[in-house]
């Protein structure tokens, strides 16, 4: 059985060593992971002069699978591997062909097979023998919390540093489209020197992304955090007026996030101290837990209980339940006017 990598960061390593496997069944939600491997893949086994005769890319829509495994059952022309890549292979129906390809593949041929929007079922008997000889690996969308680490990574591996109020700044308003987050992060390297210090500030983020360093659900979370109603006020109103810039679906689960940590910091044995309440909600340094002190002074227990309810309510009306008109917007201020009184 191959030794397999199950993370992205575990493949890519495997690749850039020249650990090439037969088979790597890439699939998921999330395209850019998908895509990142198929092209280190495309621009790294073979040398420019071999591609021309052992490297294949065909399409799903364009193929079969008894194609693909014809073309992976020949042997490579004057170079050690042959590589064929099925982008959007979730077009191809059957897969019995490639089931039987993959018995006996050709230890030669590097097959990468580019499934995206979904999955393959793993009961399907193809997927256990990918995974017996090769990589079977599952691209999933990141979640928001996962973004800012995603945006640090990113701009480390290009020697660029960034504060917290900027990560959260570009998490908001990009989201979770990876390939529209490279995009966007790309802008900001734009102009910057090549020595010295490459910092990503606010006023960056707001000149080469257009995300407004004053008007954004980073300063509302810490406008309601301090329980600032006027600056809050504005915030929204900002975005009833500039719907791009912010809306009710990317608010609420920030603030959901902040307030049920809250509830869990009033219970917790040691809250007195900003340590304290790192250690109880798991974080990694005293810095976090200053919102959290704030929080205690001005929303009690009860408070932080009856708005994690109604954030809860607000959640269903979004999604039409019990309300057949009210636009987001005015959910929004409704949930900001909740809180703050």
């Amino acid at each position: 059985m191959a030794a397999k990598a199950a993370t992205f960061q575990g493949i890519m390593r495997d690749l850039e060593a020249r650990k090439f496997l037969p088979i790597y069944i890439l699939m998921g939600e999330e395209a850019y992971y998908i895509d990142q491997i198929a092209d280190y893949i495309a621009e790294h086994v073979l040398a420019p002069e071999e591609r021309d005769f052992n490297q294949t890319v065909v399409f799903g829509a364009d193929t079969t699978a008894v194609q693909v495994a014809d073309m992976a059952r020949r042997y490579p022309m004057m170079s050690e591997y042959q590589v064929i890549i099925v982008k959007e292979a979730q077009n191809i129906r059957s897969l019995e062909a490639l089931e039987k390809y993959l018995k006996a593949p050709v230890k030669s041929t590097i097959l990468v097979w580019c499934h995206k929007n979904g999955k393959i079922d793993a009961r399907k008997k193809v997927i256990a023998l990918a995974d017996s000889i090769g990589v079977v690996y599952e691209s999933k969308k990141l979640r928001d919390y996962e973004l800012p680490k995603f945006i640090e990574g990113y701009l480390k591996e290009h020697g660029v540093s960034i504060d917290n109020k900027s990560v959260q700044m570009i998490a908001d308003h990009v989201g979770s489209d990876l390939h529209r987050m490279v995009s966007e992060l790309n802008k900001l390297f734009i102009g910057m020197p090549e020595e010295g210090e490459r910092k990503v500030t606010p006023d960056i983020v707001e000149r080469k992304i257009g995300v407004s360093k004053d008007f954004n659900t980073f300063e509302l979370r810490n406008a309601i955090i301090s329980k600032q109603v006027l600056k809050a006020n504005q915030i929204v109103n900002y975005y009833d007026k500039n719907p791009k810039a912010g809306s009710l679906f990317s608010v609420l689960p920030l603030l959901f996030n902040y307030f049920q940590n809250l509830m869990i910091v009033h219970y917790a044995p040691n809250k007195s101290t900003e340590n304290g309440v790192a250690a109880a909600l798991g974080l990694r340094s005293a810095w976090g837990a200053k919102d959290y002190v704030t929080g205690m002074r001005y929303y009690s227990a009860r408070k932080t209980m009856d708005i994690i309810s109604k954030m809860r309510e607000i959640d269903a009306k979004s999604k039409g339940l019990d309300n057949p008109n009210t636009p987001a917007g005015e959910l929004m201020k409704e949930l900001i006017f909740f809180i703050l009184h």
